[in-house]
């Protein structure tokens, strides 16, 4: 933590403040909100591309010696118009945004519609608030929702840069992974082919053609296909992004073509491994998400993968990270592979 907590400027109090980029400023709200360590009685403000989120001060003695929290103290405009939902509820509600939709996951009913009404209720840009009716199902990987507050499943979010059109009850996003894409995609070199097996609406696509890439996205749900091709156009990378529907063990054409290959299907990742090393180039490395229990997360990844790329390829496993918890005892992780074609 940085600065003394004492009086601010102009007769202001200085207040202790959670500092991120601005792109991660959603993200980081909704991390202190799940930790209840909003501060109600300040303005959050922009400065220069930089987000200031300010805290309790208990909360910023709580997460002191947490790297994943940089806490500044400065002055803070006092709030004065802006109403969040927790103003009209009296507890801080979960819930995410994606574009203009709010999404709850609340098993009550009763306690759903309440935060719904609040949402629509505060200052949020929120024009359709839904709460999960269903775990992803099918290989499309779709939820069913009830849609609470508004009619419209269909909206555009905004991410590092990128906007992505996007229908969440004909498509899969989580806009939780937005920090996990960026370190990915931040990578990437101008000019490398880049290879997304299970690419979605784009958010690992669109951004890597961005940097240069020529880029290849495939997945098995055609809706999302579209817009995929939406989104490079929206973004201006068209010309730099293929699209296929289909599904990528059917797909010819791009043998040894590879330098980076995406590989986020963390439930079945591993039945499309011969896949992605008939793919790889020379050299290729690979995103590999899985999900596995706490005790040995990245284990039967690891095993997975060199039982189908050896003794072809040289396995070397650069980064070992664990993504997000999903599920009592069990973790999202990704591995970093680097496949090195022998001989």
């Amino acid at each position: 933590m940085t600065g003394d907590g004492a009086p601010g400027r102009d007769g202001g109090v200085d207040v202790p403040c959670v500092r991120v980029p601005r792109e991660e400023g959603e993200e980081m709200r909704q991390r202190l909100a799940e930790r209840g360590a909003l501060s109600g009685d300040y303005e959050i403000e922009v400065e220069d591309g930089t987000i200031y989120i300010p805290i309790e001060e208990t909360a910023a003695i709580a997460i002191a010696d947490d790297e994943a929290f940089e806490v500044v103290y400065r002055t803070p405009a006092p709030r004065e118009t802006q109403t969040l939902p927790s103003d009209f509820l009296g507890f801080e509600p979960s819930y995410e945004r994606l574009g203009d939709i709010a999404i709850v996951d609340e098993d009550d009913e009763a306690t759903a519609r309440e935060i719904a009404a609040a949402i629509v209720e505060s200052d949020l840009p929120v024009e359709t608030v839904v709460n999960r009716a269903s775990p992803i199902e099918g290989d499309l990987r779709v939820r069913r929702w009830d849609v609470l507050v508004g009619q419209d499943t269909e909206t555009i979010h905004r991410e590092y840069g990128c906007e992505f059109e996007l229908d969440i009850a004909r498509v899969y996003f989580s806009p939780r992974l937005a920090t996990e894409r960026r370190r990915v995609v931040e990578q990437v070199e101008p000019d490398e082919r880049f290879f997304d097996m299970f690419a979605g609406v784009g958010p690992f696509v669109v951004p890597a053609a961005g940097r240069g890439a020529e880029c290849v996205g495939v997945d098995l749900n055609e809706a999302a296909i579209e817009y995929l091709r939406r989104n490079a156009e929206r973004n201006g990378v068209a010309d730099r992004v293929t699209a296929i529907h289909g599904d990528v063990r059917e797909v010819d054409g791009y043998d040894d073509w590879a330098d980076r290959i995406v590989m986020n299907l963390p439930h079945s990742a591993d039945e499309f491994l011969d896949t992605a090393v008939r793919l790889a180039d020379e050299r290729c490395v690979l995103h590999y998400y899985d999900i596995q229990g706490a005790d040995d997360p990245f284990g039967p990844g690891e095993e997975a993968i060199r039982a189908a790329a050896e003794p072809r390829y040289d396995v070397e496993v650069t980064t070992r990270r664990e993504v997000r918890s999903y599920a009592p005892h069990e973790l999202n992780v990704c591995l970093d592979v680097v496949l090195t074609r022998r001989g």
